[in-house]
């Protein structure tokens, strides 16, 4: 449990945790291994659980037509994926694959629930945590949705700041 908690306080998610709520949401973990190119769940399955890499790494893509896929995002040791269908059981948005070997923690929806019930601050950090995440996941997409506009309005010779 010591070099898990060790870890747990690099992962960006939960600098702001008091020892007590780290150890309380490491004991709500439980661990996964992937082999290289192991697929852990395709766009569109069902999903009630979230994970952070602890070694090795995974490749999050999108199906973009037939059979072809985009690579949206590479996660590496102390990121994390997969919290929208921890906390709704929404389908999942993406496709996941290993890219090494890889040791993921996940956190379930059961998991969850116990640490509501059985330590409610570590509770409230962890979604305090993923307000902060979530904010700064929606203010980037919002700059890149600008970003695309812009570039857009430039590639089809639209001056907008002429008029």
């Amino acid at each position: 449990m010591g070099a898990h908690l060790e870890f747990l306080r690099d992962v960006r998610l939960f600098t702001r945790f008091a020892e007590s709520e780290l150890s309380a949401l490491a004991e709500s973990l439980h661990e996964r291994r992937l082999r290289k190119n192991q697929l852990l769940f395709r766009e569109g399955d069902p999903g009630d659980e979230m994970f952070i890499v602890r070694h090795g790494a995974v490749l999050v893509s999108k199906a973009i037509k037939g059979r072809v896929e985009q690579v949206l995002d590479r996660v590496l040791p102390a990121d994390f994926f997969g919290e929208m269908s921890l906390l709704d059981g929404s389908p999942r948005s993406a496709t996941v694959q290993a890219e090494t070997d890889a040791t993921l923690f996940a956190l379930d929806r059961r998991g969850l629930e116990r640490l509501i019930d059985t330590n409610p601050r570590a509770a409230a950090a962890f979604f305090r945590a993923l307000v902060h995440v979530f904010i700064e996941r929606l203010r980037r997409s919002t700059h890149q949705v600008a970003e695309a506009t812009r570039w857009g309005l430039e590639a089809t010779g639209l001056d907008v700041e002429s008029r």
